[in-house]
């Protein structure tokens, strides 16, 4: 007997639009070379945890905005209880107010931090509750599809839609399971080239259902966080007599390109006192500090090649050059600063050689779907590679072959 294959998650509807979400990892965006490419859509990270605002998110909303692009907010979750969920969804809260989304909020929920199935939905259900109560607009789900098969429920999934990540082809997808039966987004790549993003970005794909039907602004929350006095890199800086846009991205460990592209600086020999610049601190770091996050800035000093570079991060030539738009790969300099999406860092987090691979060592706060995520693997990559059973179930210092 013919049984037939029962699609368990597929697009909501046939009306899509293509799209990327960005972070601060893209730093300055040209949006208008953006849109050129075919993106309609930009979710735009706003905040993470109870006092971090991400420094590029005003930047990324107005320029966004500027170039007719649909934008949407996410906020990265940190909390281990739901308490700690509403001060955060209060806190998102009050770092989007004011602005006008044209998409659904997002709550992009992957660190469990060994918290168990249960209290996770709770804690879900929580921020979901309170963000829509506090902004008056409907809230979704973002997560991988091994969650929202195994860790989230079907009760969440009955009331709140999803924005899945899984990247795969679209008939893969449709013959997954989930307790979702439809997705209104679809992150399908970490690994997008588009004009006006240095680098790679996330891939989306959006059906008409992520769009908002109240489309106004979200309204101040009194009870919120104050969010002049939140941890965040940007700032506004008044140009002092004696000033150079070189001395000022010294100071803030940024550069001379980034801060006028930022501010829509021409003349980049011209500023004078009391002109207020918007400067995002430490951008670029200098010397040659690590962010052992899989996401670093290198600083080339002298005798460095890209092949040296290459082999300390454990990634490729044609990675850097790529993620660099680096035509000449013989053909770099003391002082510049690199983008690379390391595989590796130089502390013991993580180890590689080209001999046997690359290999990470598991942190406090790790899960299978952040480490998948940072070198730009599937779950399952990860799982079927190392022999892992249960995929919720990784502990702190057990290596990771990628």
């Amino acid at each position: 007997m013919n049984v037939p294959i029962v699609y368990a998650i597929t697009a909501s509807s046939n009306e899509q639009y293509q799209g990327i979400d960005v972070s601060n990892w893209q730093g300055y965006i040209n949006y208008e070379e953006v849109k050129r490419d075919g993106i309609e859509i930009v979710y735009i990270k706003a905040s993470e945890g109870t006092n971090y605002k991400d420094p590029y998110f005003d930047v990324n909303y107005q320029n966004a905005k500027n170039n007719g692009l649909k934008v949407g907010f996410y906020h990265f979750l940190t909390a281990i209880n739901t308490e700690e969920a509403e001060e955060q969804a209060k806190f998102f809260a009050s770092v989007i107010s004011k602005k006008v989304p044209d998409c659904k909020l997002v709550l992009d929920y992957e660190v469990f931090g060994g918290v168990p199935a249960t209290q996770i939905n709770q804690i879900a259900r929580t921020f979901l509750e309170t963000t829509k109560k506090l902004t008056n607009k409907d809230v979704i789900l973002y997560s991988d599809l091994y969650n929202s098969r195994t860790v989230f429920s079907k009760g969440l999934a009955q009331d709140y839609q999803l924005w899945v990540a899984n990247y795969t082809s679209s008939q893969n997808l449709q013959n997954a399971n989930s307790n979702w039966k439809n997705w209104i987004g679809w992150q399908y790549s970490s690994t997008g080239i588009i004009s006006g993003i240095n680098g790679y970005v996330d891939r989306d794909v959006y059906t008409k259902e992520i769009f908002l039907s109240d489309k106004t602004e979200i309204p101040e929350n009194n009870n919120s966080n104050n969010v002049e006095n939140i941890n965040t890199e940007s700032i506004y800086y008044t140009v002092k007599s004696g000033d150079t846009l070189s001395s000022i991205a010294l100071r803030y460990g940024t550069t001379v390109s980034e801060i006028s592209k930022l501010n829509n600086i021409q003349n980049v020999n011209l500023i004078y006192p009391g002109e207020r610049l918007l400067v995002v601190q430490n951008s670029t770091i200098q010397g040659n500090e690590e962010r052992c996050t899989g996401k670093i800035i290198y600083t080339v000093k002298s005798g460095d090649t890209l092949s040296k570079i290459a082999n300390k991060y454990g990634v490729t030539v044609s990675h850097i050059a790529e993620m660099n738009n680096i035509t000449n790969v013989n053909l770099i300099y003391p002082g510049q600063k690199l983008r690379i999406m390391a595989s590796a860092c130089s502390n013991s987090n993580t180890t590689g050689n080209s001999n046997t691979g690359v290999t990470y060592v598991v942190k406090k706060g790790d899960t299978l779907w952040g480490i998948a995520r940072k070198f730009g693997v599937t779950v399952d990559y990860l799982a079927n590679k190392n022999d892992i059973q249960n995929r919720n179930l990784i502990r702190i210092g057990q290596i990771i072959r990628i």
